[in-house]
Parts: C-alpha cells; sequence; structure tokens
C-alpha cells in the first residue's frame, strides 16, 4: 500500500523508470496510479442473502458479489436475485434499499432477534 502512495506522487517519467525498476508493464503500473489501488477486481462471496447484505458489500469496497444456493432456498427467488442485482447496482440508494428489500421477510427467518435470543459478552442475557 505504501507504494501505492508514493506512484500517485510520481511524474509520467518517473513512473515509467518505476515500471522498468519493478520488471511491470508500464501500462499497469501508469494503471496503478490513476486508480489508486491494484487494477484488481474484488468480490465479495458467501452469506449475502438479503440486499443490505449485498449494499454493504458493495459499500466496503468490492467490485460484485457472489450469491450462493442459499438465496435459492425461498418461495421466490426471482424475487430475491432480481432485487440483489438492483442494490448491486445502486448500493448508494437508501431508498431502493428499502423498497428492494420489502417482502423478503423470509430472508430473515431463520435468526431469532427476540431479546431472548441474545446473550452479552460474557455469557450473561440482556
Amino acid at each position: 500500500m505504501g507504494e501505492i502512495r508514493v506512484l500517485n506522487n510520481m511524474d509520467e517519467v518517473e513512473v515509467f523508470a518505476f515500471s522498468k525498476k519493478i520488471a511491470a508493464p508500464y501500462d499497469l503500473v501508469a494503471q496503478t496510479k490513476q486508480m489508486g489501488r491494484l487494477p484488481v477486481v474484488h468480490f465479495a462471496a458467501g452469506g449475502i442473502v438479503t440486499p443490505a447484505d449485498a449494499a454493504l458489500m458493495m459499500q466496503l469496497g468490492c467490485d460484485g458479489v457472489f450469491v450462493g444456493s442459499e438465496v435459492f432456498d425461498c418461495s421466490d427467488p426471482y424475487k430475491r436475485v432480481r432485487s440483489i442485482i438492483q442494490t448491486v447496482r445502486n448500493y448508494n440508494d437508501p431508498h431502493l434499499l428499502v423498497e428492494t428489500s420489502c417482502g423478503l421477510a423470509e430472508a430473515m427467518s431463520g435468526l431469532n432477534l427476540s431479546e431472548d435470543g441474545f446473550e452479552r459478552f460474557g455469557g450473561g442475557s440482556v
């Protein structure tokens, strides 16, 4: 990560010299400088079941999400997958997130959110 910060302060000639020094293609080093990060696609996988899960992963910097088989274990998988797709495309729109999440209560059916279901750290209940 430190190299990327140093790279951001280089001019074009210095970037070219740096790419020769590290034996990397100039285009790749220049793209890294422009993006401010390595040009690698970041995906999240596992546990992406709701639109909120997908939106959180996108806000954390992912370029996309994989949905697993748990998404298809509901009565209307098409609706759930479509809502996740819409959320990934518009992850910074809280109104769309609420709209796409409506009617997906089944996705949370395995969670017990009653106060009896919570425990404090150290073993005591709430």
